[in-house]
């Protein structure tokens, strides 16, 4: 997604300090709230880049290797919003990557005729849940699509995605996808898929959005 100069600095601001905000505030019933906002701020560092052209996820991705270096990294598409009462899905993907070291994407089961939406995965499973990538391809036609396995968007990368990327030409919508890098990732080495646990709400949709917002309210807010 490219984001206006307008909304990118409203992101920015969202991540700092509000002092007119907070005084404000200061002294009503409010003021409570502060801790637990001060203690993301405290623990975090945020910083941005700008995709200056939409060329693509896998461009965006690429965007940000001076701020990543060499060493794996998560991706997480606002798009997607994953909810569960355990871990998060990255956190599940992070405890995976302790075991095979590779990058490992995030997928669930969608209807046949849903997989032109998605990059869908083919592979072989090793166990439930969890598979090695064999195929991968990017928005195919249900005729075309290697599964009903799609991926969502969490990702763990390692950082060599960097120089394939770099190396890897527009595929489809003539974008540099993300998923051919990947694909050219398994044929190189090891690519995991796995099926997270959470429940996965599509927020690029104006229904999926309609979705989230009442299954947030109804479970978490509504009653507190």
């Amino acid at each position: 997604m490219r984001w206006s100069p307008v909304a990118a600095s409203a992101i920015a601001d969202h991540f700092d300090i509000s002092y007119e905000l907070e005084h404000q505030i200061s002294g009503t019933g409010k003021e409570a709230a502060l801790a637990s906002i001060r203690n993301v701020l405290d623990k975090g560092i945020f910083t941005m880049v700008r995709q200056r052209e939409m060329k693509g996820l896998g461009h965006a991705i690429l965007t940000g290797e001076a701020l990543i270096g060499h060493e794996p990294f998560g991706v997480l598409l606002s798009d997607d919003l994953c909810l569960n009462e355990g871990p998060g899905v990255l956190a599940q993907m992070a405890e995976l990557y302790k075991q095979f070291r590779c990058s490992i994407v995030a997928i669930q089961e969608v209807p046949a005729d849903e997989t032109h939406k998605y990059g869908v995965i083919g592979g072989k499973s090793l166990k439930e849940g969890i598979y090695s990538v064999e195929e991968m391809v990017e928005k195919p036609q249900p005729q075309d699509a290697p599964s009903n396995l799609a991926i969502i968007g969490r990702y763990i990368l390692t950082p060599d995605i960097f120089d394939i990327l770099r190396n890897t030409g527009p595929g489809a919508n003539g974008e540099i996808q993300i998923t051919d890098a990947l694909q050219t990732q398994a044929r190189n080495g090891c690519v995991i898929a796995y099926k997270f646990k959470g429940r996965r709400f599509d927020c690029g949709s104006v229904p999926g959005f309609v979705e989230a917002t009442n299954f947030v309210y109804e479970n978490y807010y509504q009653n507190s």
